[in-house]
């Protein structure tokens, strides 16, 4: 039987706290009583739109083993069992780092422009056949989630996965201190937030913040193939890390693609991982899955793992929700239906660009057409119009038949299409869902994507609504 996460004694002293009266073990930490699991220490954090403490009743309700609070709420009992702080963010970052530092597990963090969290999930699945590995849940990559993710990390793990993420400059230096990783990557850098930028430039300095908490054993696994690789390896050098690891296509490359096979569901790889040869199946399509992948086993051998191992297992490889899942709508009196690509939990100029060659390469059955429902990409700042409208050369170069848009960015894109390709546009993502679900016949494959902010998962649970037995692929 594992050991407790958290003990009552365990907790006090890692806050710096007096020891509570009653005792208690934890088996999980929590800071939201409506996903709280019976047992889970339960952390009132105190935010700009929210205060935790109003909830701290509820968790105490639902079997929580104990709350962290900075003050005592009104309408919980005298003998409730509190752990009272000055902070309770402070108080939360308190305990990731008594749970790091009572590990030794060998920590592997993740940032970059996009593909941190497939990257996150690969290496989750990679390491987990290995030995104890704990990961990050979702995208639990910001000042609450990295904290969080820390102090969920059981004694007994092996390998640790943290995914970074920030949109401003200054953001990540603190989650790296916070992480200390021995190994980082960065899976690439491209033009994503750019409302809070002058340059790409500049996001290659904010990524590289990740080497902040980096002692000077640590690693950087960077890659090779991105334009800002020469000045990522630069603030590595700076930062004292011992080594920079290439990944890519570029010969120079110390985890370099050697040829790859991409089919509609899946791809073959082969590759050289710092000097051996491997041949391995991805059962996710796309060549960024594929250079992903380089980075996941170079960071892998960095970390002391096996690689071989690793490489057999990204054949079990499943995309996150909302970054890729398929799924068959089996359509209701009609002889077959259509295969739905679920992306929308996020987007950006370059992670559409990878989809819809994603979608080119779908295999089409009689009388279906590859499809595009796209809403806005988000914080662009005053490049957005041209950003969107030149997506209507990937649109064309991946023969897609028709694009349905919503935003009013994505209407840029909608007038740079030739008429035949147009679908519909509509304001938002409500008033799309309904024309593409008219619109949708079988053999289709329809592609959603967009900005969490676009709200384009609904159009995916519409259409996934006219299901009547299908599942995911």
């Amino acid at each position: 039987m594992s050991a407790p996460l958290w003990t009552a004694d365990d907790a006090a002293t890692a806050l710096g706290c007096p020891a509570p009266s009653r005792d208690w073990t934890a088996s999980g930490v929590s800071i939201d009583s409506r996903t709280l699991a019976p047992g889970d220490l339960f952390v009132a954090l105190t935010g700009p739109h929210r205060d935790a403490h109003g909830f701290v009743a509820d968790a105490l309700r639902a079997n929580a083993a104990a709350a962290i609070v900075s003050r005592r709420p009104e309408n919980v009992a005298a003998d409730a069992k509190l752990l009272v702080v000055p902070d309770t963010q402070a108080a939360l970052e308190a305990l990731g780092r008594a749970a790091r530092e009572r590990s030794g597990a060998r920590r592997i963090a993740v940032t970059g422009s996009v593909g941190k969290t497939g990257t996150k999930e690969m290496l989750r699945l990679v390491l987990s056949a290995q030995a104890p590995t704990h990961a990050s849940v979702g995208s639990y990559n910001n000042l609450w989630g990295v904290p969080l993710t820390l102090a969920r990390m059981p004694r007994e793990t092996v390998y640790g996965v943290f995914e970074l993420g920030m949109n401003h400059a200054g953001e990540l230096a603190p989650l790296s201190r916070q992480v200390k990783p021995q190994v980082a990557i960065v899976t690439t850098i491209e033009a994503v937030h750019l409302e809070y930028f002058a340059s790409v430039a500049e996001i290659a300095d904010a990524k590289a913040e990740i080497f902040a908490g980096m002692g000077p054993g640590g690693i950087a696994v960077l890659n090779r193939d991105n334009a800002h690789f020469a000045r990522l390896a630069k603030k590595a050098e700076a930062a004292g890390l011992a080594r920079v690891v290439g990944f890519g296509s570029d010969a120079s490359a110390d985890a370099r693609l050697v040829d790859c096979s991409l089919h509609a569901t899946c791809s073959a790889v082969t590759a050289s991982i710092g000097g051996t040869r491997l041949d391995y199946c991805l059962a996710v399509p796309g060549r960024h899955w594929v250079t992903n992948s380089l980075a996941v086993l170079a960071a892998v051998q960095a970390a002391g793992a096996d690689v071989g191992t690793a490489a057999a297992a990204l054949a079990r490889m499943a995309p996150p929700k909302g970054r890729g899942q398929r799924f068959r709508v089996v359509l209701d009196g009609e002889a077959g239906g259509f295969d739905l690509i679920d992306e929308s939990y996020n987007a950006s100029p370059v992670a559409v660009r990878a989809a819809l060659a994603v979608l080119g390469r779908a295999t089409i059955k009689s009388g279906g057409r590859r499809i595009a429902v796209l809403g806005d990409m988000r914080e662009l700042g005053v490049q957005a119009p041209l950003l969107h409208a030149g997506l209507a050369a990937d649109i064309a170069e991946n023969n897609i038949d028709l694009v349905y848009c919503c935003g009013p960015m994505m209407a840029h894109l909608f007038e740079a299409l030739p008429a035949a390709r147009r679908g519909a546009h509509a304001a938002d993502s409500a008033a799309l869902a309904p024309l593409v679900r008219r619109a949708i016949r079988p053999g289709d494959v329809v592609l959603v994507k967009g900005s969490l902010g676009s709200r384009m998962a609904p159009v995916v649970e519409t259409l996934r609504a006219l299901d009547t037995g299908g599942d995911a692929l």
